[in-house]
C-alpha cells in the first residue's frame, strides 16, 4: 500500500512508495498550482523548482550520464557522435547527457542530433572571465551552449588535489550560472575497509556540498556515487552494495537537508556500469541512472540507456 500525503493541492501530492521508505514527489503537469511569485512560501518555492525532475506525468526522471573523459582522437569522437545518433529511443522517463572533453565540445554539440545532452567534464573554481590561464568558467561554458558539466570526480579529486570544499565551491558557480551539475562522490578501497565510508562520503564530500548550496540549488544538483575501489580495479560493487550507499545518501537527504530534496534528488552509480549489469542495478529503489565511464564509448551505452525505461517507477493514478 502507498501512504498518500496531500501537500500543496489536490493536484500536488507526495506518496511513499511500499518498496521504498523515500518520499517520491508526483505533479500533474501544468494543472499544479504554487501560487504568484509573490504569494509563495519557501516550501513552495522549493518544491515549485525541484518540480524540473519530473516528467508531465509525475515520474521522477532517470538520467545516464556518459563520461569520455581524456579519450577521443578526431576519428574517434565522430564516430562515438554517429554511435549516440543511434539512439532515437531514449526512455520517456529518462535524460541522458554525456562529457567529451573541452577540445571535443563543439563537434558533439553540433553533431549530436538525437536528444542527448553535452556536458563539461570541468569547470574553473574561478569566476568570470580574466587572468585564469588554462581554465574555463562556468559562464563561458553557459555562453556557449553548454548546460551540464560534472564536478567532484575521483579523479579530480586524487590528482588535481581537489578538495570537498573546492569541489563545493565549483558546484555552486556552476549552478549560480545557470548549469546542472553532476556532483561526484566516494570513497577509496582502504576508506571502505576502514569502516569510513560515512564520514568521507556524507560527513565529508556532502556535508561540504550542503554548506555551500542554497535550498533551490539543490534542484540543479544531480549525485553520482563512485565506489573508487570497484572502477578500474577489476572488483564489482553488487546491487545490494550500491542500494546500501544510495539509501544512505538519500537518508542523510532527508536529515540533514530536507525530505523534499531528499524525495527529488537523483542519485546516480558511477561503478563499472556495462550494459550487462545495468538492468539489474536499475530496480535498486534509490538507483536513479548511471554516470558511466569506458562503456560509454561503446556500443553497449545503447543498453545503458535502455535499461532505464525497466525502471520500477510507475506514475501515481491521482483520479
Amino acid at each position: 500500500m502507498q501512504q498518500i500525503l496531500p501537500t500543496l493541492s489536490s493536484t500536488s501530492i507526495f506518496f511513499r512508495s511500499a518498496n521504498s521508505n523515500c518520499l517520491r514527489y508526483f505533479r500533474m503537469g501544468a494543472a499544479v498550482s504554487f501560487g504568484s511569485e509573490g504569494e509563495q512560501t519557501p516550501e513552495q518555492k522549493l518544491r515549485k523548482a525541484l518540480s524540473v525532475n519530473y516528467n508531465d506525468q509525475g515520474v521522477k526522471k532517470y538520467l545516464v550520464g556518459g563520461n569520455w573523459k581524456a579519450n577521443g582522437t578526431k576519428e574517434q569522437v565522430a564516430s562515438w557522435i554517429a554511435m549516440l545518433n543511434e539512439i532515437t529511443d531514449i526512455p520517456a522517463n529518462a535524460e541522458v547527457v554525456v562529457a567529451p572533453t573541452w577540445l571535443h565540445l563543439p563537434a558533439a554539440q553540433n553533431g549530436v542530433t538525437s536528444g542527448v545532452q553535452i556536458s563539461s567534464q570541468n569547470i574553473a573554481k574561478h569566476s568570470g572571465y580574466g587572468a585564469y590561464t588554462g581554465e574555463t568558467t562556468a559562464q563561458m561554458l553557459k555562453e556557449f551552449g553548454i548546460n551540464w558539466c560534472i564536478t567532484g570526480h575521483s579523479e579530480r579529486r586524487a590528482m588535481e588535489g581537489e578538495t570537498s570544499e573546492i569541489v563545493a565551491a565549483k558546484t555552486k558557480l556552476a549552478i549560480d550560472n545557470g548549469l546542472k551539475v553532476m556532483f561526484c562522490c566516494g570513497e577509496t578501497l582502504e576508506e571502505r575497509e576502514a569502516g569510513k565510508l560515512n564520514d568521507v562520503v556524507l560527513a565529508d564530500q556532502c556535508t561540504a556540498l550542503k554548506a555551500a548550496l542554497q535550498p533551490e540549488d539543490w534542484a540543479s544538483v544531480v549525485i553520482a556515487y563512485e565506489p573508487v575501489w570497484a572502477i578500474g580495479t577489476g572488483v564489482t560493487a553488487t546491487p545490494e552494495q550500491a542500494q546500501e550507499v544510495h539509501a544512505a545518501i538519500r537518508a542523510w537527504l532527508s536529515s540533514d537537508v530536507h525530505s523534499d530534496i531528499a524525495a527529488a534528488t537523483r542519485i546516480l552509480y558511477g561503478g563499472s556500469v556495462k550494459g550487462s549489469n545495468a538492468a539489474e542495478l536499475i530496480q535498486c529503489p534509490d538507483i536513479d541512472g548511471f554516470l558511466v565511464g569506458g562503456a560509454s564509448l561503446k556500443p553497449e551505452f545503447k543498453d545503458i540507456v535502455a535499461a532505464a525505461g525497466t525502471a520500477p517507477h510507475e506514475p501515481v493514478n491521482l483520479g
